[in-house]
């Protein structure tokens, strides 16, 4: 299954479809990663935070396919971040990894009341100078947070991880991301343990065509333009989860899957949210 790629303003090809990592780990995060390439993911999504980046350099290895057919993100954990910490939080990642650079390294959360966000990124801009990165990227960032390290560097993050679902739509947030050159990436797009696949509106639409209630999701935010990272440990959900483009939603379904938002706000607002 052949997944496309969006270019990035670094003038990288990222996939718009990867494999998120989380909350796996050990051998059976090896494992589901390897099914998962045999499905057709390049993108393989991780994070310092997640304790798992060793299982993720495994899979890599193990996979039988060149480096440059894979795209691997990796993110800075909040204890990392700052002046001289940011250098040493990667080269910590690519060891983990067993990798010489990574294709996407993620600012994990700003943490504006630490403060340290913009010295993180100006770091990272050095690194990826260095060739240890290759397209420097944000994840929970809002707008201010976004108009602060381009301030800071002139440099306009390649990708900006976003929590969006059904649930949390969040248009305008990501119109002003996506028209200031940065891609949208959706986390957590399936809402884990939430119901809302079998919503009914999201469920008649899913009946209709004949695919999954996870399809209908993940197709909704690709059409909006929203690259995303989906997890299973499951290999058939896995590759259904990768079967999105011999479908289409019409402007109606796509309507239906808006108004399934109520308006309810995320927990972990990047306003004040803070984990390390």
């Amino acid at each position: 299954m052949s997944i496309p790629t969006v270019r990035l303003n670094s003038g990288y090809d990222m996939p718009v479809l990867g494999y998120g990592t989380y909350p796996l780990r050990g051998r059976r995060a090896t494992d589901a990663i390897l099914a998962a390439i045999e499905s057709g993911y390049r993108l393989i999504d991780t994070a310092s935070a997640y304790g798992n980046e060793d299982a993720v350099g495994a899979a890599v290895r193990e996979c039988g396919l060149e480096r440059a057919e894979l795209f691997v993100t990796t993110k800075l954990r909040g204890s990392d971040q700052g002046r001289g910490s940011t250098r040493a939080g990667l080269e910590g990642s690519l060891t983990r990894l067993g990798l010489s650079y990574v294709d996407l390294y993620l600012i994990h959360w700003p943490l504006p009341r630490v403060g340290k966000y913009v010295e993180s990124y100006a770091e990272m801009a050095q690194l990826q100078r260095e060739g240890l990165i290759r397209s420097l990227g944000v994840s929970n960032f809002l707008p201010e947070h976004l108009a602060a390290v381009v301030a800071e560097t002139g440099i306009q993050p390649a990708v900006d991880q976003l929590q969006v679902s059904p649930s949390h739509s969040r248009p305008g947030l990501v119109h002003e991301v996506a028209q200031q050159g940065t891609v949208v990436q959706a986390w957590s797009p399936l809402e884990r343990n939430t119901g809302v696949l079998e919503h009914p509106s999201i469920a008649a639409i899913a009946a209709r065509l004949g695919v999954t209630g996870a399809q209908v999701v993940l197709r909704w935010l690709l059409q909006r333009d929203i690259t995303v990272v989906a997890h299973s440990g499951d290999p058939g959900r896995q590759r259904a989860n990768a079967d999105l483009f011999g479908f289409e939603l019409t402007a109606e379904d796509m309507t239906a899957v808006d108004a399934v938002d109520a308006g309810i706000p995320v927990k972990q607002d990047p306003a004040t949210w803070e984990e390390f």
